[in-house]
C-alpha cells in the first residue's frame, strides 16, 4: 500500500519513515512538509494512505482533506490529543499521538490492511447502475427513483442532495460513502462536492486552472476539477 507522510517537522517525517521500516506492506512514496505540497504530491503519486500532522503552517489537515476530491484512507500523527473527536467525524482510521509508539504504529497499520481487505471485498459486489431503482425519504416525503433520471448528487454537509425531475431531496450519507456504490461507467466524481450521471451530460466547455464546466440536460452546470478533468475527458472520448 503506497503511502505519503505529511508534516512539518523533518525529524517526525524521518522518525516514522525509519519506524514504518518494520511495516512492507506500507510503501512510503513521499514526504511533504505543506498543505500545498501534499496536494500536488497526492495528484502526482496517488497515495492510498496518508499519515497526516493537523497542525501545520498555512493549511491545517483537516483543510487539506477538504480541498480534496477523494480522500485515501488516514491516519492522524499529531502532539496534540484535543483532535481526536474531529479527527473520527471526518473518518481518520486512527489518531496517533506524537511520539509516535510501536505498538500504537503497528495497530494502526492492522486498521488500514483490514480496512482495504474489506474495500476490496466490496469492490466485487454489484455496483448501482442506471438500471436500478432507490428509495429516497426526506422528511414525510417519499420517492422510488430510477438511478437513470437521477441528473447529478450534491454534497452539502453531511447530507446529499439527489437532483431527480424538479426535486432535490437530501439524503444523510457522505458522497465518498456513495461513490463507492455507484457503476463508475454512469456516474462520474466531478469534485468533492459533486456526482454527474455522464448519460445527462449535454456539453462541456474549458474552465479556469485547467478545470471543465459541465452543462447537464435541463440546465444544471457543474464544475469538474482540474484534478479530474483529465479523467473525464478520457471517459468522455472514443
Amino acid at each position: 500500500m503506497k503511502a505519503l507522510i505529511i508534516d512539518d517537522e523533518r525529524l517526525a517525517r524521518k522518525e516514522l519513515v525509519k519506524l514504518l521500516e518494520e511495516h512492507p506492506s506500507i510503501e512510503v512514496v513521499g514526504e511533504a512538509m505543506n498543505a500545498d505540497e501534499a496536494e500536488k504530491m497526492i495528484e502526482e503519486l496517488n497515495p492510498e494512505l496518508l499519515f497526516l500532522d493537523i497542525q501545520m503552517p498555512g493549511k491545517n489537515g483537516f483543510q487539506l482533506l477538504e480541498s480534496l476530491d477523494t480522500v485515501p484512507f488516514v491516519v492522524f500523527t499529531t502532539a496534540f490529543d484535543e483532535f481526536a473527536l474531529k479527527a473520527f467525524e471526518v473518518n481518520a482510521l486512527d489518531y496517533l499521538l506524537k511520539p509516535i509508539q510501536p505498538e500504537r504504529l503497528s495497530e494502526a497499520v492492522h486498521k488500514v490492511l483490514e480496512k482495504e481487505k474489506s474495500k476490496t471485498g466490496r469492490s466485487h459486489e454489484k455496483k448501482l447502475g442506471l438500471d436500478d431503482q432507490v428509495f429516497v425519504k426526506d422528511g414525510e416525503r417519499c420517492w422510488f427513483v430510477s438511478l437513470a433520471n437521477v441528473r447529478m448528487f450534491e454534497s452539502d454537509g453531511n447530507y446529499i442532495k439527489v437532483y431527480f425531475e424538479n426535486y432535490k431531496p437530501m439524503i444523510h450519507k457522505s458522497l465518498n460513502a456513495l461513490d463507492e456504490k455507484l457503476d463508475e461507467r454512469a456516474f462520474f466524481r466531478a469534485s468533492r462536492k459533486h456526482i454527474i450521471n455522464l448519460g445527462w451530460v449535454e456539453g462541456i466547455e474549458t474552465w479556469f486552472n485547467g478545470g471543465l464546466m459541465v452543462k447537464l440536460r435541463g440546465g444544471d452546470k457543474v464544475e469538474v476539477s482540474r484534478r479530474q478533468a483529465s479523467k473525464f475527458k478520457e471517459m468522455m472520448s472514443l
